[in-house]
C-alpha cells in the first residue's frame, strides 16, 4: 500500500541518521592517552571505517601511532559522554571547533570519570566501563569531498582493522564461543545530535538465520598481517 505522508524536500546542515556512538582512544605525543566521543563509525567484516576532521586530535594521534581503541558504550553511559562531548585534545582548538563551543581538555579521563585500562596488542588504554573494546590499527586513508576545492582534505575516512575484541560476558550469546547476543547488546546510538537507546526487536528477521561463522572466511586473512596481529591468539581477524 502506498504512503500517504507528504514529503518535502530540505538541505539538513548535517546527516546523522542515527549510528553508534564510539569512544575512541588514542595515544598524544606525550604519551598520554586522548578519548573523543565520535558517531561517524560503520563495520564491514573486522574492519571499521571512521569520519574524522583532519586537524582533531584523535586524526593527528592515529596517524601518527596507528594504533587505537573503539570503545562502545552502553546506552547508560550518556553522562561520561556528555563530560567530553565538546572538549579537544588539542591545544591549539581548530576554528572550526571554536565557533561550536569546544574547550580544551588535557585529561579526558579525569574530566569523564572514565577508567583507562591496558590494552593487550597497542598502546593506547581500553575503557573499563565500556561493554565493548576494539584494538585497531590504521589500515587506509581517503580524503572526503576531494570534489569541492575549499572542502577537500578538510575531512578523513579512516579505514582501521581490528586486531582483537573484548566483550563483557553478559554479552555473549549462550552457547556460542565468538557471538553477541543482540538482545543483549544495548548500544548508545546518537541521531542528529541526541542520544538514544535499542528500542526492542520489532520482527524476525529473515537474515538473521544465517550462521554468523559462515562469515568468517570473507573476514579473516593472515595475509600480510602485522607484527601483532600474528602474535595474537584466538580467531580475530589478523
Amino acid at each position: 500500500m502506498p504512503s500517504s505522508a507528504t514529503h518535502s524536500v530540505i538541505t539538513p546542515a548535517i546527516m546523522y541518521w542515527g549510528t553508534p556512538v564510539v569512544l575512541i582512544t588514542t595515544e598524544n605525543d606525550d604519551g598520554t592517552a586522548n578519548v573523543a566521543p565520535i558517531s561517524s563509525a560503520w563495520w564491514l567484516g573486522h574492519r571499521c571505517v571512521l569520519g574524522l576532521a583532519a586537524a582533531s586530535q584523535t586524526t593527528i594521534n592515529l596517524l601518527r601511532t596507528k594504533q587505537c581503541v573503539l570503545n562502545l558504550p552502553s546506552d547508560d553511559m550518556g553522562s561520561y559522554i556528555n563530560a567530553i562531548a565538546k572538549t579537544t585534545g588539542s591545544p591549539v582548538i581548530p576554528p572550526v571547533k571554536q565557533a561550536l563551543g569546544y574547550e580544551h581538555c588535557k585529561d579526558k579521563f579525569a574530566r569523564s570519570g572514565l577508567t583507562p585500562h591496558p590494552s593487550d596488542l597497542v598502546r593506547p588504554p581500553r575503557i573499563a566501563e565500556c561493554p565493548v573494546q576494539m584494538e585497531a590499527e590504521l589500515a587506509g586513508t581517503t580524503e572526503l569531498m576531494q570534489d569541492v576545492p575549499d572542502r577537500k582534505g578538510f575531512i578523513l575516512a579512516i579505514e582501521v582493522k581490528v586486531i582483537r575484541t573484548h566483550v563483557q560476558d553478559d554479552l555473549r550469546l549462550p552457547g556460542h564461543s565468538n557471538r553477541i547476543d543482540p538482545d543483549r547488546w544495548r548500544p548508545m546510538i546518537m541521531s542528529f545530535q541526541e542520544l538514544y537507546g535499542l528500542a526492542p526487536k520489532k520482527t524476525v528477521s529473515t537474515l538473521a538465520s544465517i550462521d554468523e561463522e559462515k562469515y568468517r572466511p570473507l573476514t579473516v586473512s593472515n595475509v600480510g598481517a602485522s607484527a601483532a596481529e600474528k602474535g595474537k591468539s584466538g580467531s580475530e581477524e589478523a
